[in-house]
């Protein structure tokens, strides 16, 4: 067996597209452009890609795109006091401040300041706890989009097996809800999971998240299963030259294709989709705060 590639790249595409037509319409009939502020604090590399990313796709969707790029050494207070000000400015419909902040922040703190309504990564504790009891709520983006992909191939989720590997904050236990949500059997597993691979073995379906390159074996994948995998991480690629690196996800991607009958790849599996539904929550928040209703069918 040789799995289904799973490809985020062009479903992301296809997320864009409608989320752009939806702002043409948004703009002709209401003259209303949705607003995205994106906050960058330091000179992480793999952060200043991401941001750079977001805010192309974010103009290329027809929406107005603002950019904070703020010192390493910027106290928390002045961090708080420009989050404070984006929540006031009615031409910021979502707010984005990019993981991970310098060590002298608390990142909870951030969060927790911006307002519920324009938290488009969803991580604000008054999102999380909707998303929890099954209410409305902005939803993070990388679940989401994983959420779609897995839809998009399976169709009904309802009675199947899922193994979520990974239980942050940002991906592990939000996607754990929304597959409950879809009438999943879920098993959040983890560092300290006994026997993880016979645990991952019994899934319909398996979402990696753990961070942890290459980490889930094909031996450990039920025949035909679906796995999706959310690890993005950097290796040395000796083969490439001296100092050169490759990206590689949580999943040994040869022998799980093997086994599965779908997978997503890394590259161009759940990245793409991440930014796609953040700008699809920008829609959405936008909307809302506008009195009008959310396009249902960009995230279904």
């Amino acid at each position: 067996m040789t799995a289904d590639v799973i490809d985020g790249k062009a479903f992301a595409a296809d997320v864009r597209a409608r989320v752009a037509e939806q702002v043409t319409r948004l703009k002709a009939d209401h003259g209303i452009t949705p607003g995205l502020a994106v906050v960058l604090v330091g000179e992480d590399p793999a952060s200043q890609v991401y941001v750079r990313s977001k805010g192309k796709q974010t103009i290329e969707a027809g929406m107005a795109s603002f950019e904070h790029k703020l010192p390493a050494d910027t106290p928390e207070g002045e961090l708080l006091e420009l989050v404070e000000a984006l929540n006031k400015d009615p031409q910021v419909h979502g707010i984005l401040v990019q993981l991970p902040l310098p060590d002298h922040v608390d990142a909870d703190k951030v969060i927790n300041a911006i307002a519920p309504a324009k938290d488009v990564d969803g991580f604000h504790v008054s999102n999380v706890g909707l998303l929890g009891t099954g209410q409305k709520a902005m939803v993070p983006c990388t679940p989401l989009g994983s959420l779609m992909l897995l839809r998009d191939r399976l169709g009904s989720l309802s009675g199947l097996n899922a193994v979520v590997i990974g239980r942050s904050n940002i991906v592990g236990k939000p996607m754990a809800q929304l597959l409950l949500q879809d009438s999943c059997t879920v098993t959040v597993a983890h560092s300290r999971t006994r026997d993880l691979a016979d645990v991952v073995r019994r899934a319909d379906i398996v979402v990696a998240a753990v961070g942890r390159p290459e980490m889930v074996k094909g031996e450990w994948i039920k025949p035909g299963a679906t796995v999706i995998d959310v690890g993005i991480n950097r290796v040395p690629a000796p083969d490439k030259g001296e100092g050169k690196t490759r990206l590689v996800g949580d999943c040994d991607y040869a022998s799980c294709a093997e086994v599965a009958g779908a997978i997503t790849p890394v590259p161009g599996g759940v990245g793409p989709m991440t930014i796609a539904c953040l700008l699809a929550n920008t829609l959405t928040a936008c909307c809302r705060a506008n009195g009008l209703e959310a396009p249902q069918d960009l995230t279904a």
